[in-house]
């Protein structure tokens, strides 16, 4: 029953989409646009970086409530330790796929990397501390976020296992898979010279 109810919970959060509820207002279709990902750094180069950061923080937050909401369920119904860590990575997963195959998009969404740094700041503050610390310096030391984002589900594995071993980590492998899936158009861009750059994003603003 806990594992259904984490899955509902984090895939109903996950399908919360706040390039959707932007492109609404400014009435466009950021997954049809642009690099087509209904992301934070696609509504960026469209729309510009205000528009970016409140997409952003829409995805990011998300991830963090539904996994604050599973563990003060689990709490309240007195289920702790590997259980509770278990469950709530589960519901983690669930977000993750709920934002990149959401029902409400036909199940064609974003990539997941704003909601995946919600969620390490709901699950533990170290984790979250060095997975972002890490996002953030492979991310402006190439000037390509991909790259970041690459590092920072690797620090996720490594952390996830330190902390909590075995069986949370085999969760944190299938989204670290998933992540290198649909990034997969980005690193051939990468190779190709044509994806672009953080700090061009940040140059774009689109009236």
């Amino acid at each position: 029953m806990y594992v259904l109810m984490s899955i509902l919970i984090g895939y109903v959060f996950g399908c919360i989409h706040g390039s959707q509820l932007v492109g609404k207002y400014k009435k466009i279709d950021i997954k049809k646009s642009g690099v087509k990902n209904a992301g934070a750094s696609n509504t960026t180069i469209l729309l510009g970086w205000k528009y970016g950061i409140l997409v952003a923080l829409i995805d990011i937050f998300k991830g963090t409530l539904a996994v604050l909401l599973m563990l003060y369920i689990l709490n309240e119904q007195g289920i702790s330790g590997d259980a509770q860590i278990l469950l709530v990575y589960i519901a983690a997963l669930a977000v993750i796929v709920g934002h990149n195959f959401p029902v409400t998009m036909k199940f064609s969404g974003g990539k997941g990397t704003a909601s995946l740094v919600g969620i390490l700041l709901a699950i533990d503050w170290k984790i979250a501390l060095l997975g972002i610390g890490i996002l953030l310096i492979f991310t402006f030391a190439t000037d390509y976020l991909v790259i970041g984002v690459l590092m920072m589900y690797i620090s996720f594995l490594v952390t996830t296992y330190y902390f909590y071993g075995i069986e949370p980590t085999m969760i944190v492998v299938f989204l670290s898979l998933l992540s290198v899936v649909k990034h997969l158009e980005n690193y051939k861009r990468i190779i190709s010279k044509e994806e672009k750059k953080l700090s061009s994003m940040f140059q774009k603003k689109t009236k």
